[in-house]
């Protein structure tokens, strides 16, 4: 099955822009154009390639977004891929959309965001509460070449990129008045629709803020002031600048669902954000960089020699890297198939992302020493990705913030459900990469857990299950029972913490967050181990490198990591296990593949 688009040139009264030059018919699925866009960008090592690190890099220097690779990936039709299919786009699944976004991520992360992900974000505000004009409109902008991008509300614990906000009043003649700045807003140079968190109401309550849709050709000039791009240190290619409202009307029909729905939806369109940031930006950016330190071990005097030290870390990085991406596509997969229970689900996804790779980027640089340092095509890509991630993660900010939504919610941790009981145990197409699953539903999204025995309930009773069949398995080595006897204890550790749950439900809210804390930590490490256990019980030969999947190396080296990181006794592992995964990255390097759990053929 294949679809054929043909763009509009934009909503109407928009500036004027060509329209980008879709390639024909493109795959319907997700994994297919993938490989297209893969394909399309070519070897990023080959000198003579425009889109290849020399001219990425380059331009990162220059502090200028690629222009050649933003019009090819213009050409391809990039925005289509964040327009839900009814609408005349692309956009079924937030898995496949991630798969499509990777080959860029793995590229320059900057790039990801100001020519691609960003839209998305604003986007996803309008799919979720806009009216039909809204959609239609919005759906126009994108596919005619347009560009959109958001406008966060403030944050107590913001960064330059969160701070700022603005306020609406009611016009005497209807509709609203604007006003406010924000010094550092991805696109504020050169969008033209902006999705806006305006405060609409005194105070921090939870209808403090409203949703607007400011389209520029809507807005009188003289109101709309586009501040000089802002000097960051990380993404520096990407066009971050300010945007000043001063006494700017906005007509009634901008405001995106009710007045004072701000908040909640932005608590609802925030987890297709952290979970795209975390399955495509994070571990497509991390991909990279392992593959970097690979290279340059294979390029040190001894060569790819995987005995000791470097061998270690590179074994234990790309474990980890397999266990992120496990549950970053749990999390996508949970946003497809049962998008009213991923509130919380998808706030510790990008909690323990984050934080795992973050601790990972360290360990690669002692691999890569000197070589970590070079600005040249061949290894200046790390020393990128050493300042993008962070930003792509928006740092303590973006900590703080899934904090926000997690800490809250650690008292339903001590339901039933997570004492032994597994009838919620959540299904194996969660833990399918690539199986079939549904067109994400915006308009599912939750702004509170619907049912938690369905949510995170779910996820770690499918731990507590892979746990119990995993002592079946015992009779196939020493391997199997290795992790059959580490599943064990992460299942002693769920009933632990929900007993520790249990008791921070009796204390006093002044006394909560300090243990809080700890706890969220301890939570969203069980929740990767869950994802770990459950993909690699769920994989099979007809997966992508099935056989390292369905084989315990993996997992068991990264519960192993995990168990220590949680303070539990780990045992040594059998012998050869880390030295026989890192074998399995080397093939995968030299076959090609990347270090996902897709691992597609490279270009």
């Amino acid at each position: 099955m294949h679809d054929s688009l043909t763009a509009d040139t934009g909503a109407p009264g928009s500036p004027a822009r060509p329209a980008p030059r879709h390639p024909g018919r493109l795959p319907a699925d997700g994994a297919a154009r993938a490989q297209y866009v893969e394909d399309l960008l070519g070897d990023p090592l080959a000198d003579d390639n425009p889109h290849g690190q020399r001219a990425l890099l380059a331009a990162d220097e220059r502090r200028e977004a690629p222009a050649a690779t933003e019009e090819l990936l213009n050409r391809y039709g990039l925005a289509a891929e964040f327009v839900p299919r009814e609408l005349g786009g692309r956009l079924d699944g937030v898995e496949g959309l991630a798969q499509v976004l990777r080959p860029v991520f793995r590229r320059d992360v900057a790039l990801g965001f100001g020519a691609g992900m960003t839209a998305l974000f604003a986007a996803s505000v309008v799919w979720s509460a806009g009216d039909g004009r809204q959609r239609r409109h919005t759906a126009r902008r994108l596919l005619g070449g347009g560009r959109m991008t958001i406008l966060h509300r403030e944050f107590a614990h913001a960064n330059a990129i969160l701070r700022g906000e603005y306020t609406a009043r009611p016009a005497p003649g209807g509709g609203y008045v604007v006003d406010g700045r924000k010094e550092v807003v991805i696109n504020a140079d050169r969008a033209d629709a902006f999705v806006a968190y305006v405060r609409t109401a005194p105070g921090d309550g939870p209808d403090s803020h409203s949703a607007f849709l400011l389209e520029t050709d809507r807005l009188p000039a003289h109101a709309v002031h586009r501040l000089p791009r802002a000097r960051t240190h990380g993404m520096r290619g990407a066009h971050y600048a300010g945007l000043d409202l001063e006494q700017c009307p906005v007509p009634a029909d901008a405001l995106i669902g009710e007045l004072g729905e701000g908040i909640s939806l932005s608590l609802r369109t925030f987890q297709v954000s952290r979970s795209l940031v975390s399955g495509g930006a994070l571990v497509g950016g991390m991909d990279s960089a392992l593959r970097y330190a690979v290279r340059a071990v294979s390029e040190s005097r001894r060569g790819l020699v995987l005995r000791g030290r470097r061998g270690r870390v590179l074994a234990g990085v790309f474990a980890d890297l397999l266990a992120c991406d496990s549950l970053a596509v749990t999390g996508l997969r949970l946003l497809d198939l049962a998008p009213e229970h991923a509130l919380v689900p998808s706030a510790a996804v990008k909690y323990a992302v984050s934080a795992l790779l973050h601790e990972d980027l360290d360990d690669l640089a002692a691999v890569l020493g000197a070589r970590g340092y070079e600005r040249g095509p061949a290894y200046g890509g790390f020393q990128k990705l050493v300042r993008d991630l962070p930003v792509a993660g928006l740092g303590h900010a973006g900590t703080a913030d899934t904090q926000a939504v997690l800490v809250p919610h650690l008292r339903t941790l001590a339901h039933a459900a997570w004492r032994g009981e597994s009838g919620h145990e959540a299904p194996a197409a969660l833990f399918t990469p690539g199986a079939p699953s549904s067109p994400l539903d915006f308009r599912r999204l939750a702004a509170e857990p619907s049912d938690p025995q369905r949510g995170c309930d779910g996820l770690l009773a499918a731990l507590l299950g892979a746990a119990a069949r995993l002592d079946g398995r015992r009779s196939r080595g020493p391997r199997w029972a290795a992790l059959a006897d580490l599943a064990r204890a992460f299942a002693a550790e769920v009933h632990s913490l929900a007993d520790r749950c249990a008791t921070l439900s009796g204390r006093p809210d002044a006394m909560a967050p300090a243990a809080s804390y700890v706890l969220v930590d301890r939570y969203c490490l069980l929740l990767a181990a869950a994802a770990c256990l459950a993909v690699c019980e769920n994989a099979g030969p007809s997966a992508a490198d099935g056989a390292l999947l369905a084989e315990p190396d993996w997992a068991l080296l990264a519960l192993s990591r995990f168990g220590r990181r949680l303070g539990l006794e780990v045992p040594e592992l059998p012998d050869g296990v880390a030295l026989d995964l890192a074998a399995g990255l080397v093939d995968r390097y030299r076959r090609g593949r990347s270090f996902d759990l897709y691992g597609m053929r490279l270009a």
